[in-house]
This record gives C-alpha cells, structure tokens and sequence, in this order.
C-alpha cells in the first residue's frame, strides 16, 4: 500500500482501537506517519522500542504489598495511564521472542501485570520484514493473529507531496522526479552499508543545509546514499545554475524556456518550491501563464504538484486557458 493509503486505513483502525501491525523495508518512514496522524489529530504519542527492552519492562516487577499481604506488579512508568493517544510498539518483531510474549496480553487484552491502557489508546506496531535480512524474530502465529497487518511500499508522488510540504532541498526533489527509482534503492540480497531511502535522502537534505566544504560533499552524501548515487546526484545539481529566473517567472510570467531535459525537471520543482514559500494569487497566476508555453509534460507535471500541496487555482482566469490547452493530458 502507498504511503496515503497507509495513512487513511491507520486513521480508522485508530479510531476503532483496532490492533495495527504496519510491515515495510528500513527507511521509508513507518514511524513518521504514526507521529503524523498523533499529530493531526493532536493526541498523545509513545513509542516504544521492543528490540531494547527486557520482559519485566513491559510487565513491571512484583512487590509485597504490606496492606493486601501480597505480591503486587509495578507497572512502569512509561505507559499511559489517562487520556487518549498511539502506543506505538517499533521493531516489535526485533524483540526477542520472550518481550513479544510479555507483549501478548498487552495487545489483546489491553493490560499487563496490574497495568490496563487507557480506553482511549490505540495499539499500533511496526517491524521491517524477514525478507529485509535485519534483525527480526519469526512472528509467532498468536502474536501475529492480534493485528490488522498492513505493508507500506515506496511511491515517489507520496514521496513528493510530503518533500514539498517539508521544505525538502528542491534539488532533491527535482532529482528523484528525474530518476524516481533512486529514491529508494535498498537491496537486500547486497552487502552495501549505504542505499537510498526516503529516510537517507533527509540526511541528505541536512548535508546541504549545513555548512560542509563543497569537497567533502561527494563522499559524505555517498556515505547516505551510496557512492555511484552521490555521483549522479551530484552532476545533476550542477544543472541548477542553467535554470532561467525563477523569480522574474513568478513576479512577470514569462522568461526563458530550457530545451534539456534534466533542466526542466530542475525547473519545474524550482518554481512550485519557491511558490510554497511565497503564495499569492497574483504568483500563481504568473505561474500558470508561463506554463502555456512550457513542454506539456512539465506544465502538467507543475500544475499537479500544486493541487496534491492544496494550492487553488480556480479563482485564476489563467486556469482556464491552461485547462483549454492541456485537458487533453488529464484525461
């Protein structure tokens, strides 16, 4: 399932407390989108790591209790106890067979030990497949029959819209709209130590908004997404400073119209990046009317992008002689 339809099955199974198992390769933001409906729906959110806790973690440890005279379970402090939220079980699958049994009861029946969850908390776990070759635990039947199980895959327009609305480097998107198998290149059957992830491509966008010497870029982006990528990344930045002014575009709607191909990937991420930092109607306008004359591929590939980031377009009378023009590709 795509990253969108993820998010949508995940926000109903929340909302009926609906025990969720969400399976996928590392890297691809499993955790993220959890944090995201938290969010959203401004609830709490705990996540927990299985693969670093013991049994009794979950379960707490027993004490005598002077005034029943009997042994009693401290339950510990890091579950809930009031309100409503996500208790999220990452690399559940990680965790040695002993600390999935302490998770048992807790998934099924919502308690453990003297510990019961918060009606209003939702149970959603997450661990990369046996397939992926890391460190996982065969699931038992049991276990596994506690959950909805959902598998998350790569989808480079999910990957987009979420690259936009996060101020992702526009080189990187522009990239990877150019090559979209390298966005994520994990292979499991290979021994390489870096591969392209959505994740390794945010350790990217933070080497380009650091202050690292230019010379030490290529080896430290190969150390996040491998060498060879690096490379072709690299080569396919430098056409930035082909690109005509994307300002005088949005402020004018006109200026030149690149004939290359990489070029006008660059360009049509250029411009929808810089519009999202500065929106006007008058900017969109701008935009629209340049695109008239833009490779067809490119206006359609601009005006998509800005309607998946929200950004209306009806009120411009502009729309409607770019939608007399390119309808046909729409359809």
């Amino acid at each position: 399932m795509r990253a969108s339809e993820i998010t949508a099955s995940l926000e109903a199974l929340i909302e009926e407390k609906i025990p969720t198992f969400l399976w996928g390769p590392p890297g691809i933001g499993k955790s993220s989108i959890v944090k995201q409906i938290a969010d959203k729906n401004e609830i709490g959110f705990i996540d927990l790591r299985l693969s670093l806790m013991d049994p009794t973690d979950l379960k707490g440890i027993p004490f005598y209790d002077k005034h029943d005279h009997q042994a009693v379970w401290a339950s510990p402090s890091f579950l809930p106890t009031e309100g409503s939220g996500i208790l999220f079980l990452d690399e559940l699958n990680a965790a040695p067979p002993s600390v999935q049994a302490s998770a048992y009861q807790l998934i099924l029946d919502r308690r453990v030990g003297e510990y019961m969850l918060p009606d209003g908390w939702a149970i959603v776990a997450a661990g990369n497949r046996e397939s992926d070759r890391g460190v996982v635990y065969r699931m038992s039947s049991p276990l596994a029959n506690r959950f909805v199980h959902l598998e998350m895959e790569v989808h480079v327009d999910d990957w987009r819209d979420w690259a936009y609305l996060n101020g992702v480097d526009e080189r990187i998107i522009a990239y990877i709209g150019y090559k979209n198998e390298d966005l994520f290149t994990f292979d499991p059957t290979a021994n390489e130590k870096s591969f392209a992830t959505p994740r390794s491509w945010e350790f990217v966008h933070g080497v380009l908004r650091s202050s690292m010497n230019e010379r030490l870029l290529l080896d430290t982006i190969g150390g996040a997404v491998g060498k060879e990528l690096a490379v072709r990344f690299l080569s396919f930045a430098r056409v930035m400073h082909r690109l005509p002014d994307l300002e005088k575009i949005l402020e004018e709607g006109s200026g030149e119209y690149p004939k290359e191909v990489d070029v006008l990937y660059a360009l049509s991420t250029g411009l929808v990046s810089k519009l999202l930092a500065d929106q006007t109607e008058e900017r969109v306008d701008n935009l629209l009317r340049y695109t008239l004359e833009l490779e067809s591929e490119f206006a359609v590939m601009i005006v998509q992008d800005l309607q998946r980031a929200g950004i209306s377009m009806e009120h411009s009378e502009t729309f409607g002689d770019w939608v007399k023009k390119f309808a046909y590709l729409l359809a």
